[in-house]
């Protein structure tokens, strides 16, 4: 996964009213109140079935790292879709994202000024629209590079063009991504 995937990932996570279960146990059974069987549990983890029935016994309590990372995701990906969905929906009508990133950023700019890139620390927040479009692409599933040119296309329209009211030849590239937070 890419950066900004991982960030809205994380944003969507801090969404959660209640918190997940803790014990293995107790993922895995809400993952078969979830998937249904056994067999669907095992397929989304990558594990037997035999595997499953174990953990969900405590039988086995202790999966590998790899494995529980797994869990973990698919915990956290069915839990509380109502309440993600609801947090989404507000931030692409109405109160948008804020991005925070450390990263460097290139420039397409007139003759006569300074087109060479630089690391820089921002924190802007983006209008409801951006957040549309990058949830949008988020479910559609188009790379890293799509949604860094929306989160890129936010920051040059909001940040180095003021809404509009300067630089108005400017383009802004988004590369070397230190790190990047996002938050609705």
């Amino acid at each position: 996964m890419g950066d900004i995937e991982d960030a809205l990932q994380r944003a969507d996570g801090e969404a959660f009213t209640r918190e997940p279960p803790k014990t293995l146990k107790g993922r895995i059974n809400f993952l078969l109140g979830k998937l249904k069987t056994t067999r669907a549990v095992a397929a989304e983890l990558g594990v037997s079935q035999r595997s499953v029935e174990r953990y969900r016994t405590g039988e086995r309590k202790t999966p590998p790292k790899a494995i529980t990372d797994r869990i973990d995701t698919a915990v956290r990906a069915r839990w509380q879709p109502v309440v993600r969905g609801r947090r989404r929906k507000q931030a692409a009508t109405s109160t948008g994202i804020t991005v925070e990133t450390r990263a460097r950023f290139g420039y397409t700019a007139p003759i006569g000024t300074t087109d060479d890139g630089r690391m820089r620390r921002l924190t802007v927040h983006l209008p409801p629209a951006y957040a549309q479009r990058l949830f949008d692409a988020q479910q559609q599933g188009t790379g890293d590079q799509e949604l860094r040119a929306i989160v890129a296309e936010g920051l040059q329209e909001v940040y180095f063009k003021d809404g509009g009211t300067r630089a108005d030849q400017l383009e802004v590239e988004l590369t070397d991504i230190d790190y990047i937070d996002v938050s609705f």
